[in-house]
């Protein structure tokens, strides 16, 4: 049960959007710079990285819907590729700079100062860009923030995969919005 009073029918950080709109603008502002651009990393690696690291803060639902998402972009239908990425991401068909990249997110997940040189050293080795890896610790670093705000007010999440591809279409049609394909 949530721990604050919010609008029925909007689960996860959608509750606390639409009780708050003034701070979800910039919330779903900054989402949209990370996670919907092919700059640097495409949307899929975009949206595996915010899944990997909500996996890592067990974020039941930022790791379905992000991990919903990244299946979508990346061809997943069944999501058992994300699934093996969450649970062992060293033993997938990830590209080795992929591999690093996740490395140096689970570091920031544990805290910034968790980054090492030889982890960017790594990443760099296996063709990792400024960019990339800028790209890499700013997403690991909001996705804690805003898993931390969907599970620190206890919002619902519901259990059936169909409600996150629902919600994945509308994001990749869309963007990030507590509104839009909800109303």
């Amino acid at each position: 049960m949530p721990h604050i009073e919010f609008e029925k029918g909007f689960p996860g950080i959608l509750g606390p959007m639409r009780f708050s709109p003034h701070t979800a603008e910039p919330m779903n502002a900054l989402a949209n710079a990370l996670m919907c651009s092919d700059e640097g990393l495409s949307r899929g690696e975009r949206e595996l990285i915010g899944t990997y690291v909500s996996s890592q803060n067990d974020c039941f639902f930022c790791q379905t819907i992000h991990g919903a998402i990244a299946s979508a972009y990346l061809e997943d239908e069944d999501w058992s590729f994300v699934k093996s990425v969450k649970e062992n991401f060293g033993e997938t068909a990830l590209s080795d700079r992929m591999k690093a990249l996740l490395s140096i997110a689970g570091s920031v997940q544990r805290g910034g100062k968790h980054v090492t040189p030889e982890q960017i050293a790594r990443a760099r080795e296996h063709g990792a860009d400024d960019r990339q890896i800028h790209d890499t610790v700013l997403i690991a670093a909001a996705f804690c923030m805003f898993n931390r705000y969907v599970d620190g007010l206890a919002t619902t999440a519901p259990t059936d995969p169909d409600v996150y591809r629902a919600r994945a279409v509308n994001v990749m049609m869309n963007g990030y919005s507590a509104v839009k394909g909800y109303e």
